[in-house]
């Protein structure tokens, strides 16, 4: 077995245990749940594609992380929310690293929270209070010195206390009457398992991604989707938002009144499903996500 395959093979494990910790990252860089799992996904794909030129990696967990953080960036620039780091500004001295303070206030910041941090506070507050990195770890993955991460943890941490002290008013989007109708239908249909009406809703060019396990395309394809559902019985559905976005929120179907454990992204094109994007195996997605149950 050659070098480059067993370091695949390495990668590969390493994808799987470290994804919950590079989602918990990159949803707090972009503050989103749901586009965080998307700068993961891109990650892993960076990752996969450039093994095979770096060749054996000493930090595999350090250079996934590295790969993550510059995807986070090139995903806020493609949106126009990065924030330019100034590199010459003058650096504080910190004395106090191991903040247990700042620790509790970093894990309990909302996405949106994070979003209002600058690009280099926001990475090193995630980096070291949510993730337990070291100074060391975390300037080999952000690329900074060890005195711009202290600095920006400073400034980080000072900066969620006074976000705390402020109230969270933003509103989400509310759900359009038509695709409220179609979102109800859907999971009304999933619940009594008439599973041919669904396939009637799919748009010819469907899309389907099981989150880190399955992607197909077309309507043939992905109806097969629908006949592993009928196969279980641990779940039931019911009518959400996540991040504004509709879904279906899937629930414990023995305990149909706790809060949801994972849920499924639904969106269309007229009247027709053009994508379903299920985080059945990501449900460490659901931390941190805004989660609307619509009645």
């Amino acid at each position: 077995m050659t070098d480059v395959t067993l370091e695949a093979q390495r990668l590969d494990q390493l994808m799987a245990a470290l994804r919950p910790r590079l989602h918990r990252y990159c949803a707090r860089m972009v503050g989103s749940a749901v586009d965080g799992e998307d700068v993961v996904q891109e990650a892993l794909v960076k990752a996969i594609n450039a093994l095979s030129k770096t060749g054996p990696v000493v930090d595999l967990d350090g250079w996934l992380f590295r790969i993550a953080h510059n995807a986070a960036l090139d995903f806020l620039r493609r949106r126009r929310r990065y924030e330019a780091v100034h590199a010459n500004e003058e650096l504080e001295m910190i004395t106090a690293l191991v903040n247990p303070v700042a620790d509790h206030q970093a894990a309990a910041a909302s996405l949106r929270t994070f979003m209002r941090l600058p690009v280099a506070q926001r990475s090193c507050v995630i980096l070291m209070d949510v993730l337990a990195y070291s100074l060391d770890e975390i300037g080999k993955m952000t690329g900074s010195s060890i005195p711009a991460v202290k600095a920006a943890l400073h400034r980080g941490r000072t900066r969620l206390r006074e976000l705390a002290q402020e109230p969270d008013d933003q509103k989400l989007p509310a759900l359009a009457a038509r695709e409220r109708s179609l979102l109800l239908a859907y999971v009304d249909r999933f619940n009594v398992r008439d599973f041919d009406a669904i396939r009637d809703m799919l748009a010819d060019e469907v899309r389907l991604d099981v989150i880190s396990r399955v992607q197909r395309n077309g309507r043939h394809e992905v109806g097969s989707y629908f006949t592993r559902y009928g196969e279980l019985t641990d779940w039931l559905l019911a009518p959400g938002l996540v991040e504004g976005r509709p879904a279906a929120l899937v629930r414990d179907a023995e305990d149909p009144a706790a809060p949801p454990v994972y849920f499924i992204l639904l969106d269309w094109t007229g009247d027709r499903l053009l994508t379903i994007r299920d985080f059945r195996f990501a449900r460490y997605a659901m931390e941190g996500a805004d989660i609307t149950v619509l009645d």
